[in-house]
């Protein structure tokens, strides 16, 4: 199923609201945000880098530590009600601004707006 953000944030803030505790505190979103990254860089450089896996460790899918990252960082937002696609949003026009001459365009692609 594809999801917009609008979607991702309600489904968290549903899946959230069950329960009397609530969004955790913006600090301990940022300590499980920080976890689960950490665990994606893991699973990265078993993947890419120079670190193999224990024996005993299992095989965890790229796709789950992504999914993991975006959950917890969709808590984050939607416990300050930030919505994730203005964010965005301000993010790409910083970005297209900033670094528009900064890498080597491909012949014939232009700014994607």
């Amino acid at each position: 199923m594809d999801y917009n953000t609008k979607e991702i944030q309600q489904r968290v803030d549903r899946y959230i609201s069950q329960f009397k505790e609530g969004y955790f505190s913006p600090l301990s979103l940022q300590a499980r945000l920080t976890e689960e990254v950490g665990e994606l860089a893991r699973e990265v450089n078993h993947r890419y880098g120079e670190k193999p896996k224990k024996s005993s460790e299992t095989e965890k899918a790229l796709e789950e530590e992504l999914g993991d990252v975006l959950f917890v960082l969709t808590c984050f937002a939607n416990s300050l009600d930030i919505d994730l696609s203005s964010a965005f949003e301000e993010s790409m026009n910083k970005i297209e601004t900033r670094d528009r001459d900064r890498w080597t365009r491909i012949e014939g692609e232009s700014n994607h707006e």
